[in-house]
């Protein structure tokens, strides 16, 4: 296929990669005259109607991605020439070479260039994993990781590409699963069909095991579904142990998130390297289950988030029993007080006066159930967060009220979810306490949850509580455990 054109555009220029009815080509866009990569997937004796699902399911991730270390959607269309009948798949071409490809010309890893392709990758996973959906690569192996050129110091830039096996949690979810991956990269949930954030970590450390031992996974021992990598690997303590949580087989045991990885790692120098890197020490998990990734349906809170921001839109509840009770009560009250006040004018002056003034406190109380009552209507409680600050707000209509006052968002320092629970009260009687979920920030509390907001589901305070952990990097807490 050198020299063809397809689509009356694109050169090819060379072949990267074959297999059973793919192919991997790089070709130059005769508009732009800039090198690009085409994957084809051809209608030939092998192909299968999963092929092309998963080839179209490429396509419509990339169009949706936009990230500097993943290669960006150009182009797609139906391939229809004298040599090949198919679909094609245009992306960027990024000039590196893969992991595997080093491996193979004989170069290795010291323990700090690891951390370095760990901490790269694991911002990537961030990115991808922190999407709505979630979307989840399923094949990160040292073949689909390209590593440029090295910069003074720097190992050179990562990159992550092939997403032919892409899937969001939503679409794990509902339809028939297909299982795709690489044997020794994967882990024990994938082979069932199942996909989680987490499976993709076990794939990175899969990866990283490989880069400290130049062996395959699959090639090493195993124990109870555990790579037994520990003697061949000359790497400390510390990585030893955060790559054997990264690989964990049970996936309750297995670090949840990308974000949690991440947040292992602390800053220490390198004197052989003469530089700083990040060391990956024992992970510090959290005591709480895994909790729900993906928006509840039904749920009418707005979510909206990027890399600088994120903000939550708690909608007025609308009209219930209670509601209406409150409605009911804060019309009787307000019409007795108002007889009341015009029975009080009406008597002389300055008798009058006292009587008047007695029923401002009801007034007051009256005020405050029809503000109550209208803003359970037409209300909505808004979290803002920002490179700068963190703010809470209570919007009605076009007035704006800030409790507590915005701070700064550097002062950010705890994230708390606490599931609702039972106690007794003075009397003995079992009471229930609303589950609840709050911010901390210096002294103030940020909390979207609780008798003053108005969100009951515990599944969708879950969402929301994984939703900021892993925008803010920050573990989940529960005081109520020990």
């Amino acid at each position: 296929m050198i020299g063809e054109i397809l689509a009356e555009r694109y050169e090819v220029q060379q072949l990267l990669g074959k297999k059973a009815g793919r192919r991997t080509l790089v070709a130059r866009d005769l508009n732009t005259q800039e090198l690009v990569v085409i994957k084809l997937l051809s209608f030939g004796g092998d192909f299968e109607w999963d092929d092309l699902k998963l080839f179209e399911r490429e396509a419509e991730t990339l169009k949706s991605l936009s990230h500097p270390l993943i290669p960006r959607y150009l182009d797609y269309f139906e391939v229809n020439s004298a040599t090949i009948k198919g679909f094609a798949l245009v992306q960027t071409y990024i000039p590196a070479k893969t992991l595997e490809q080093y491996f193979q010309s004989g170069r290795t890893f010291n323990e700090a260039e690891v951390k370095q392709i760990a901490k790269a990758l694991l911002e990537i996973l961030i990115y991808l994993h922190g999407l709505y959906p979630p979307v989840i690569h399923r094949d990160l192996k040292p073949s689909n990781i390209l590593l440029g050129e090295r910069s003074g110091n720097s190992l050179g830039q990562v990159y992550l590409v092939d997403f032919g096996s892409v899937q969001t949690v939503l679409a794990t979810e509902g339809g028939t699963r297909t299982v795709v991956g690489s044997y020794g990269y994967m882990p024990q949930e994938q082979f069932g069909g199942r996909t989680v954030p987490a499976s993709d970590l076990y794939s990175l450390g899969a990866t990283l095991i490989y880069l400290v031992t130049g062996t395959h996974p699959a090639d090493l021992p195993q124990k109870d579904f555990r790579i037994q990598f520990e003697q061949v690997a000359n790497v400390s303590p510390g990585l030893t142990r955060w790559l054997k949580s990264m690989t964990e087989p049970s996936l309750e045991r297995r670090l949840s998130s990308a974000t949690e990885a991440m947040s292992t790692m602390v800053t220490e120098p390198c004197r052989s390297a003469g530089f700083a890197y990040a060391a990956l020490e024992k992970p510090q998990t959290t005591n709480l289950p895994a909790l729900l990734a993906s928006k509840p349906d039904g749920s009418k809170i707005q979510l909206t988030k990027n890399g600088d921001s994120l903000e939550i839109i708690v909608p007025p509840p609308g009209l219930n029993s209670s509601i209406l009770f409150t409605g009911v009560f804060a019309i009787a009250w307000n019409s007795f007080i108002l007889v009341w006040t015009i029975g009080a004018l009406s008597a002389p002056f300055p008798a009058n006066i006292p009587f008047a003034l007695f029923s401002l406190p009801f007034w007051s109380a009256g005020c405050l159930m029809v503000y109550k009552l209208t803003f359970s209507l037409f209300g909505r409680i808004c979290l803002r967060l920002n490179a700068e600050q963190i703010s809470l707000s209570r919007e009605l209509f076009s007035w704006k009220f800030e409790r507590p006052r915005p701070s700064p968002r550097k002062s950010v320092n705890k994230l708390v979810y606490i599931p609702k629970y039972f106690t007794k009260d003075s009397e003995g009687n079992r009471v229930a306490v609303s589950a609840q979920l709050y911010i901390c920030s210096g002294v103030q509390k940020y909390q979207i949850s609780g008798n003053d907001v108005d969100i009951k589901s515990e599944v969708e305070l879950e969402w929301l509580a994984h939703e900021l952990s892993e925008w803010l990097g920050l573990p989940i807490t529960n005081p109520m455990r020990s």
